[in-house]
Parts: structure tokens; sequence; C-alpha cells
């Protein structure tokens, strides 16, 4: 059995030996960049490599160019991921402690490089530590595995389309981030608060219940289904602060059977980049 969306930690637990797995701890925070490699260091899942967002899982900053955090250069990402035994056939597993937005970027871009046999850890870390499930202080030494990148350009939209989508009804262009950032209050992250015109905001931190999993399937699709309305998945499109959060959305929609929704990775960060660009504020439009 594969697993491409999620995993319960009882799942997990049985493969922690499977040498065609491969576990990969995304723990982060944004407030203190160190703090997830620190929790590494200090107990983590058997097995498991660490992904440092910054550093693994994005490029280089250019200033007044890109977003927060820029998708990595293809060939340097696949060397990373060689680097942690992924490979033809690896069952890959992500986890965070934050419900699986972390997590959620590492699923969006091994996908993104022809990967699918990924899933995110439900419940994560705490789920884990929850259960009384097994952790190790011992740094993984995973043997390298060739890993071949077969991009898919159609799951990302570029900044010079977003502006169209989010004027067109027959598209739908959602931000991912919470209520009061997209109605460009409490901007703590940007210089500049507020949304792209056009955008409706579908918070990722809602599709959580309290217990830090994702919500029943039921429960997700009458979530979405005002996305929809009539449209294919392939006509929402995704976005967030820096290109991060906004696949927690696109993995709940996996889940539920609705694949092959579009991120526009560089996301707020790099909408503002350019001040000619248009900035909404307020509920919406």
């Amino acid at each position: 059995m594969t697993y491409k969306t999620l995993i319960s930690s009882e799942d997990l637990a049985q493969h922690l030996n499977d040498p065609h797995w491969v576990i990969v701890d995304t723990r982060f925070d944004l407030t203190d960049t160190e703090a997830g490699r620190r929790d590494y260091a200090g107990a983590h899942i058997p097995g498991a490599v660490y992904a440092h967002l910054d550093e693994d899982l994005s490029g280089p900053i250019i200033p007044g160019q890109t977003s927060r955090h820029p998708l990595p250069d293809i060939d340097v990402f696949a060397q990373t991921l060689s680097n942690w035994g992924i490979g033809p056939g690896v069952q890959v597993i992500a986890y965070d402690s934050r419900g699986g937005i972390i997590a959620g970027r590492l699923w969006w871009m091994l996908r993104w490089l022809g990967h699918d046999v990924v899933a995110v850890l439900d419940g994560g870390w705490p789920q884990w530590v929850k259960a009384g499930r097994p952790t190790t202080t011992e740094i993984a030494t995973p043997s390298p595995r060739p890993f071949t990148p077969y991009p898919r350009p159609d799951m990302l939209v570029e900044v010079d389309q977003v502006g169209g989508i989010g004027q067109d009804p027959a598209q739908k262009l959602v931000d991912c981030r919470a209520h009061d950032r997209f109605r460009g209050q409490n901007e703590t992250l940007d210089p500049v608060g507020g949304h792209i015109p056009g955008a409706v905001c579908l918070p990722v931190t809602e599709n959580l219940g309290e217990d830090g999993r994702f919500l029943p399937g039921e429960a997700l699709r009458r979530r979405f289904a005002p996305l929809l309305g009539g449209r294919t998945p392939e006509q929402v499109v995704f976005y967030c602060g820096s290109g991060v959060s906004a696949a927690h959305n696109l993995l709940a929609m996996a889940h539920i059977g609705l694949d092959g929704a579009r991120l526009y990775a560089g996301s707020w960060s790099e909408w503002i980049t350019d001040p000619a660009r248009p900035v909404a504020t307020g509920v919406g439009d």
C-alpha cells in the first residue's frame, strides 16, 4: 500500500524499519528559524532526516524580486532529495508540529517534481508523542539514492497570470492566510498588508480540528464546495504569504479526491515587490 495524502501515526509506526520508506522532519518556526533543528536534535521519529524550510525547501531570496521562500533550483533540490535517500518508488512521509503546514510544502514539492508517493503525518509530531510512539536522538544517515526530477509546470501559476485569475469568474483565486492579514490588519511578516484583488480568504488552519488533525472528509468537502461551484479543481489557485502554507489547502483537497488545484508559489510576498500591482484590503472584492 502507498500513501499519497495523509498517514496516521499508527500506520507510520508499522513501517519505521522499512528500507523503502524515508521520513522527513520539517519542524520550523518563522520567528526562530533554528527552533526546528533544535527540536529535531532533542527528539524525533526514528530514522527521520531533518529538512530546514529556509535552507532545504527554499532557494535564495533576491530582494525586491522573489517571495520570502522562493522555490529552490530544481537540480539543487533533487540532489538534496537524493542525499535523504529518496529515489524512485520510495515512500516519503513528512511531519511537523504545526498540523502539516510546513510538511505540506515538502509534499507539494515532491509532487511538483514527479514523485507522488508522499504523505503528511496527520497530527504531526504532537500526535506521535501523544500516542506514545517511539522517539530517538540518533541522527539519521541515509544511503543516497538517485532522484530524477520530472517537473510539472502545470501545477504552478506565475505572477503575470495571477491578476487575471482574480478577475475571471470561471476561476477562483484563494488566499490561505488568516482573515486579519487578508483584510490588511496585523501584518507582521510582510511590509504591505492586504490581498490580491478578486481573491477570497480560506485560512489553512481551518482544515484542522481541535486535536490538530485534518477534519473528516465530509467536513472538508463542505469547506471546499463553495470554491468549486461548477469549476474543476484546476480552475482554483491558492496563494499565501510566501508559498508555504498554501500547500496545506492543496493537500486537503487532494485528500478528498479533488486533486489538481494550482499554486501561486510566489504568493503575497512576491506580489508586493512591484508597487504597480494592485492591493485590496477589507473583507473581499
